[in-house]
């Protein structure tokens, strides 16, 4: 390969790839096949699990067909987070219950500590082939160092833990992208930044990044139900850390207020990303009067929300007792019939992520007709491989989950051990593409540093993979400088050739 690329044509975009590196998933344990639907059946006189509407008891209309969901938890489903220790005696009535996921949701250095105390054997592998182990204290204190000296704070919700083989933590790609370790952290690229996509200079008010002439990002909160390492937006995301204060987006209706007015007076804007944050953390209220206000403006046209919960709490998509996917459903249907289109837009990055559950969520999701996508980030060690990441985008397609975008990771601070060379992304579009349907085929973009916005990560100016140095230009972002604006992405230091 020469040491400068140059790309002056679509028909050169994907190029022949380097030998792709497989880097092998860590297997999840497979637990006891078990009764889940104990105390979860119906009958055929009750009101059916996933009704989504008024009770029987409310209505006073004869009660609508429902269709079953998944055949609504049959007796073999695998209780795979009683492979937990501390999960061991929970029932599926209680695995399954939103209310019971926030009271365990494990939140903090302290609940964290005590939590890893609790499921980390004696020993664990240090080496991904497991020929040298450390000990229980030995892996602990590497995490919280790791934590002291990273930008996001901890919380990771039952699901996500019990997706987790504990037997070799160290190795999961779960853990890599929730919980740092201090041994595994490397030197920042110097052009690494929090606020590395300039959010903040893009936003006219606060709260709103508005970047691409027809598209706004409305932030109403930046609470997420779980915090990954890699966030974009760790500038504001999650409570301070040892590192970082946090410019925090209270969920006020003033703020929000000045947001609307914002989007009502531009009339330019037809797209609105409702994110955060995340939209999971809204109250059904709150994600109905959202959606309301901008299925009312005449100029808006679509409209998504952002959210992780499919990934990390699926249960709250099957739990009727929370009214979240009730509000979702309601605005979606609300929107079609107002001519406007509305996504769910979620956020899975490694195959060990699904389960029966979020399966289930996501037939749910497709029989009430809403339409769910799929963002991932390209992370080192996590989904960098060709096996992974066509599993992954396989496995959304089957779970009717589009697969939308395929990020490279941004450029962010504490984040250098989980970016990945250009190149790599370029190999795996190349490798991937053909093996899977055209209309579940990602698109493989860089989101510009700088806010250049999203590029296709193909479409680069040019490249020299010795220097590691990638250039874009964005025409269609204008504003603050960017006319004719040069964007440059840097590969990681320590992938560079010597």
């Amino acid at each position: 390969m020469v040491s400068l690329l140059s790309r002056h044509g679509p028909s050169v975009c994907l190029r022949a790839p380097a030998l792709a590196r497989t880097v092998t998933a860590v297997p999840h344990r497979q637990a006891q096949v078990a009764d889940v639907g104990k105390g979860l059946e119906t009958t055929t006189s009750s009101i059916p699990l996933f009704m989504n509407r008024k009770s029987a008891a409310q209505s006073t209309t004869p009660a609508p067909i429902v269709r079953p969901v998944a055949t609504a938890l049959p007796q073999d489903r695998d209780e795979f987070w009683r492979e937990v220790p501390v999960w061991e005696n929970v029932s599926a009535k209680d695995f399954l219950s939103y209310r019971w996921s926030v009271a365990n949701t494990v939140q903090g250095t302290a609940k964290l500590f005590k939590f890893l105390q609790a499921v980390v054997p004696e020993e664990v592998p240090l080496h991904e082939l497991g020929t040298q182990m450390q000990s229980r204290d030995e892996f602990i204190a590497d995490v919280m160092e790791g934590v002291a000296a990273a930008t996001m704070a901890i919380r990771m919700t039952p699901y996500i833990l019990s997706r987790v083989n504990w037997e070799n933590p160290r190795h999961d790609p779960i853990i890599r992208q929730f919980l740092p370790l201090k041994s595994v952290l490397i030197p920042d690229h110097p052009k690494l930044a929090l606020d590395s996509l300039h959010e903040e200079a893009d936003s006219p008010v606060k709260g709103l990044v508005h970047r691409y002439s027809d598209k706004a990002l409305f932030l109403p909160t930046s609470v997420c139900p779980t915090y990954c390492m890699f966030c974009t937006r760790s500038y504001a995301v999650g409570a301070d850390t040892d590192t970082v204060t946090k410019a925090s987006l209270k969920p006020t209706r003033r703020r929000w207020e000045e947001a609307f007015a914002y989007i009502e007076n531009t009339p330019a804007l037809q797209d609105i990303v409702v994110s955060g944050g995340d939209s999971y953390y809204l109250q059904p209220d709150q994600l109905r009067m959202i959606g309301d206000r901008l299925i009312g403006m005449p100029n808006i046209k679509r409209f998504r929300f952002a959210s992780k919960g499919l990934a990390v709490a699926p249960s709250r998509i099957l739990d009727e007792s929370d009214g979240w996917v009730n509000a979702l459903i309601d605005i979606s249907n609300k929107a079609k019939k107002a001519g406007k289109v509305v996504a769910w837009h979620t956020h899975f990055n490694h195959p060990n992520e699904i389960s029966w559950i979020s399966t289930d969520a996501s037939q749910k999701l497709f029989e009430e007709g809403v339409m769910v996508r799929n963002q991932t980030v390209l992370l080192r060690g996590v989904n960098d491989d060709v096996d992974t990441m066509s599993k992954l985008i396989r496995d959304l397609a089957d779970n009717k989950v589009f697969p939308y975008y395929v990020y490279q990771c941004d450029m962010v601070e504490r984040v250098e051990h989980l970016r990945t060379p250009l190149q790599t992304i370029l190999d795996l579009e190349a490798r991937i593409r053909g093996s899977i349907a055209g209309f579940m085929m990602p698109q493989f973009v860089v989101d510009l540093p700088a806010g250049g916005g999203k590029r296709l990560a193909c479409s680069y100016e040019s490249y020299d993979p010795k220097t590691g140095l990638s250039t874009y230009m964005a025409p269609a972002v204008t504003g603050r400088d960017k006319e004719n604006k040069v964007y440059e992405y840097y590969d990681p230091i320590d992938t560079l050739p010597n």
